[in-house]
């Protein structure tokens, strides 16, 4: 059993918590919120079933969200071009509309552990270590790709949508 996977196991409790407490993350292409509600009815979930990171989630109502607990969005434009009534375009690209923060509570690096499992994954060098045992999100660098939410193995990374 690697480290991940021990304190994964320890804190599995923390991520179904996480995950309910969360609003809805959507896929970075909307211009319009609630054609969510209205075309996604009409879909059989392409965005998802062409998610190269599988993020995509169909939910209860049957629109598109994001999980990040498995891994992060590359913006890759897949979902976009899959999408067959407009709810999602490439012209509407933007960045993730939520707010990534680090939990000092739960994090091992700020408990004194020697851990960088948030930083490595980051491609825009948003995080960033003060003193080697205090990591930050820089909000300007910051993407909210999700990528540090999955390799965190304390689950010590928040992510809340923005309305």
């Amino acid at each position: 059993m690697n480290r991940r996977e021990l304190f994964g196991s320890l804190a599995s409790s923390f991520k179904t918590e996480q995950k309910q407490e969360s609003l809805l993350i959507r896929p970075p292409y909307f211009g319009n919120i609630s054609a969510f509600d209205t075309e996604c009815q009409k879909c059989d979930g392409k965005c998802a079933a062409l998610c190269q990171e599988q993020i995509i989630i169909i939910n209860a109502d049957k629109t598109p969200s994001l999980d990040f607990l498995k891994s992060g969005c590359t913006y890759c434009d897949d979902c976009a071009t899959a999408c067959e009534f407009g709810v999602l375009k490439i012209e509407n690209k933007q960045l993730i509309n939520a707010d990534v923060t680090i939990n000092q509570a739960t994090c091992l690096s700020w408990s004194g552990v020697m851990c960088f499992s948030c930083k490595d994954p980051c491609l825009e060098d948003a995080i960033e270590f003060r003193a080697m045992f205090m990591p930050l999100i820089d909000p300007l660098k910051c993407t909210a790709c999700g990528f540090c939410i999955s390799r965190c193995p304390s689950y010590a990374i928040d992510i809340k949508a923005l309305s």
